[in-house]
């Protein structure tokens, strides 16, 4: 009876390390400091990451176009604060809004 109680203990302990672990999956972990004029050009859409929650830094998630040959979709992660970022946010929303 012990041992299965320990061996549940056990399982329930490593079953949250690895919920835990994976929590950061979709957090940006640093910004860009710029972007190419031809990676602009390929920004479909964007979102804001925010630090309350999982993530630890306040971040713009632009999401590229996706190509048919990529699996998944490329984000890139850029500071909020910065001019150039702001400026392609606003040539987001006037592209969203044609």
């Amino acid at each position: 009876m012990k041992f299965q109680a320990l061996f549940s203990l056990l399982l329930l302990t490593c079953m949250y390390q690895s919920l835990a672990q994976g929590s950061y999956s979709n957090c940006c972990l640093g910004h860009v400091q710029r972007m190419r004029a031809k990676a602009k050009t390929n920004i479909e859409s964007y979102w804001m990451q925010e630090t309350d929650g999982d993530c630890y830094i306040r971040a713009v998630v632009f999401l590229m176009k996706k190509k048919p040959s990529h699996i998944k979709q490329k984000t890139v992660c850029a500071n909020p604060n910065d001019s150039w970022v702001q400026e392609l946010i606003r040539a987001v929303d006037m592209q969203v809004q044609n």
